[in-house]
């Protein structure tokens, strides 16, 4: 079993992971504290008193990963996460397919209204979340329905039939755009007013409620006061200022390793100098389509975005990784010998033989000298070094393992968010060319003006047919309703 230092973990919450020998992932857990949490795993007594299943997770301990956040309530997002992520053979209460909630709001409605749901779609909606106590959340979006005057009635436009059955209306708690009680612009600065309170503008709202409470409990009424208060105690939980949310999560590209595995992994690969500059590259693509490469590179152990870059596969004859490979390492290392600029301490590819050949040959073709460079197989985590037939394979635990590790899993995140981008924008631009009454132009020019289909999805009917003079406002509606019904998960999009 691995030592542990309780100095070396701080006592605050945070996520802990716990490895087996072969690296996998066998426990998730979270924690109020940190150190009083991983301390309890390691003492000699609890071996002696804990099940069987415990037991045998304490003794399949290789190594351990802590991720410090700032609340418990983010430890818990992060934890349903990674378990999701990586499935843990004894985790049993969260492997489920359980989903937070997320509030959202459809803004390309006249009248948007809050709604909540565990799935968060690439559909153009504004999303806020996710939120682990649902009670709480469920009450909070109950009182800023009621405190800013929004709707909760299902209706895409509300209108008379909807009045007819409304109760909000009877109480007073909507502003009732179903029968023109408030203009368009004037429920969308009450949808705005939401907004800025869900993305942790509470001031106002907190003392307004605050008064309130005061007078009630002046008055007596101790039951209307207790209510107010838990409205100010779950908005304080739900709107925070600058919440970090994770919507793709994985231990290394949050928590980057130390620089301390600089050392050990020069030694490992019999380096003449420390790596202190890496460069790793990657592909993605599908069947060959919009085929990318990523560059990402790390300085002292640890992400330096600056440098990062993204390419487009350009040569009709990469029809394959390694071909793309090629190409990308070529183009990169040509540019930066024209460029005049220096080079990496390591080169680093996603793959083994195949890609770190494809690689040294794209070196040469951009007329760089011989550099350190090694292909990294996932599978077994191999390392693959030119003119070595047998790769060379580190302890699961060995600190520059992690540090190629790292920046081997932001490559392929990196590629793979622009290939995924690539997809979106193709299925956006086809779903505007097939709006019927757009054409060519009006496409470029609604594009031009709003800069993505999804900002489009997210305009009124009136701020579209401003912005393309002689679009009109019969058409702007339409593209409305089009693009709505469009809109992936909506009913017309499912299969019959």
């Amino acid at each position: 079993m691995v030592p542990f230092s309780p100095q070396d973990v701080p006592s605050t919450p945070g996520v802990y992971v716990f490895r087996n020998s072969s690296g996998d992932v066998i426990y998730v857990g979270k924690a109020k504290s940190l150190r009083k949490r991983l301390s309890s795993y390691f003492q000699p007594s609890r071996k002696l008193r804990a099940d069987a299943k415990l037991r045998a997770l304490i003794k399949s301990i290789e190594a351990y990963e802590i991720l410090p956040v700032k609340s418990e309530a983010e430890a818990l997002l992060l934890e349903s996460r990674l378990i999701k992520q990586y499935h843990p053979r004894y985790n049993v209460d969260l492997r489920d397919d359980k989903r937070f909630l997320h509030i959202c709001l459809d803004l390309a409605t006249a009248f948007p209204r809050l709604e909540l749901t565990r799935l968060r779609k690439e559909d153009g909606r504004l999303y806020f979340g996710p939120f682990p106590r649902a009670g709480a959340l469920r009450d909070t979006v109950h009182f800023l329905a009621h405190h800013f005057g929004l709707r909760t009635c299902r209706p895409r436009v509300p209108d008379e039939t909807t009045k007819a059955h409304c109760l909000s209306r009877a109480i007073k708690a909507c502003s009732c755009p179903c029968s023109g009680d408030v203009t368009t612009d004037e429920y969308n600065s009450r949808v705005q007013a939401t907004i800025a309170v869900l993305q942790g503008e509470t001031e106002g709202v907190i003392e307004h409620l605050e008064t309130e409470m005061m007078q009630f409990a002046a008055q007596k009424r101790f039951e209307d006061a207790a209510r107010v208060r838990d409205s100010i105690e779950n908005l304080k939980g739900v709107c925070v200022r600058n919440q970090r949310t994770f919507t793709r999560t994985d231990l290394t590209q949050q928590h980057p390793p130390p620089p301390d595995g600089i050392e050990p992994l020069r030694e490992a690969l019999g380096l003449a100098v420390p790596p202190d500059v890496i460069e790793c590259f990657d592909i993605s693509n599908t069947g060959g389509h919009l085929a990318v490469g990523s560059l990402v590179c790390f300085e002292a152990g640890k992400p330096a975005r600056r440098n990062y870059r993204r390419y487009r596969i350009k040569s009709p004859e990469a029809t394959d990784d390694t071909a793309m490979m090629r190409e990308v390492v070529a183009r990169h290392f040509t540019r930066r010998r024209e460029e005049g600029r220096g080079l990496p301490d390591l080169v680093v590819v996603d793959g083994g033989k195949g890609q770190l050949s494809a690689a040294i040959e794209g070196l040469a073709a951009a007329e760089i000298e011989p550099i350190p460079i090694l292909g990294l197989a996932k599978k077994q985590e191999e390392i693959f070094l030119p003119g070595q037939s047998v790769p060379i394979t580190l302890p699961r635990h060995h600190q520059g393992l992690h540090i190629l590790q790292a920046i081997r899993d932001e490559a392929h995140r990196f590629a793979l968010g622009y290939h995924q981008a690539l997809r979106r924008r193709r299925i956006a631009d086809s779903v505007l060319a097939e709006i019927p009454g757009v054409g060519p132009n009006r496409q470029r020019a609604l594009l031009k003006h709003f800069g993505s289909v999804r900002s489009l999805r997210r305009a009124l009917p009136q701020a579209i047919a401003d912005a393309v003079p002689g679009l009109g406002p019969i058409l702007a509606q339409q593209i409305c309703d089009f693009l709505h019904d469009r809109r992936p998960g909506h009913p017309s999009q499912k299969s019959v």
